[in-house]
């Protein structure tokens, strides 16, 4: 993860005093039916804004371009979560953080698990994640020990399948013994 660059785009934020965005994305319908009789779907990204002391309203539609204008910063740091979500773990599925702590990670530019546990340790330190970022190294650690196990274990499959044809040769050789043996007994009674 690149903190610098995300740093830039959350100082050069022009954000509007008391009023905040997030870009995200949603499943819309298309208004189209497959061929099972379901409708489809389509991923937008959407606006939602908000105003300061105004818990009632909240705009909330697809992103135009004149709201990319208008917040680029946050459209930037939705950006950012994309590309980041496409080479890595989403901080969702870490069974470690609850919703807050995901959403805390995100407004400092961490999207992934992979991200946060690639984190400058005292970078970590200063944004109060030192003990979320341990976690997420012990865990993809944990991963990475995962992967010895399933290359044991398609080792072992592949013993296993070798096993089962060697069983079948055998099978095979004795049934050809015991014809051949029954073919020479009734050799010798012939002679």
């Amino acid at each position: 993860m690149d903190f610098a660059m995300f740093e830039k785009i959350a100082r050069n934020s022009c954000n509007e005093d008391g009023v905040s965005a997030r870009f995200y994305d949603r499943a819309v319908k298309t208004g189209e039916v497959g061929k099972n009789g379901l409708p489809r779907f389509k991923t937008v990204c959407f606006c939602e804004i908000r105003i300061k002391d105004n818990t009632s309203e909240v705009y909330d539609q697809p992103a135009t371009e004149e709201k990319i204008r208008r917040f680029p910063a946050e459209y930037a740091r939705y950006k950012l979560g994309k590309k980041q979500v496409t080479n890595g773990t989403p901080l969702e599925q870490f069974a470690f953080l609850n919703r807050a702590e995901v959403e805390t990670l995100k407004v400092h530019g961490v999207f992934t698990v992979e991200a946060l546990a690639e984190m400058d340790k005292k970078r970590a330190l200063q944004l109060g994640l030192g003990e979320e970022q341990q976690l997420a190294e012990k865990f993809l650690q944990q991963a990475r020990n995962n992967g010895a196990i399933k290359q044991w274990q398609q080792k072992e499959d592949d013993y296993l399948a070798r096993i089962k044809d060697l069983e079948e040769q055998l099978s095979v050789l004795k049934k050809e013994k015991s014809a051949g043996a029954r073919k020479t007994k009734k050799e010798r009674r012939k002679e």
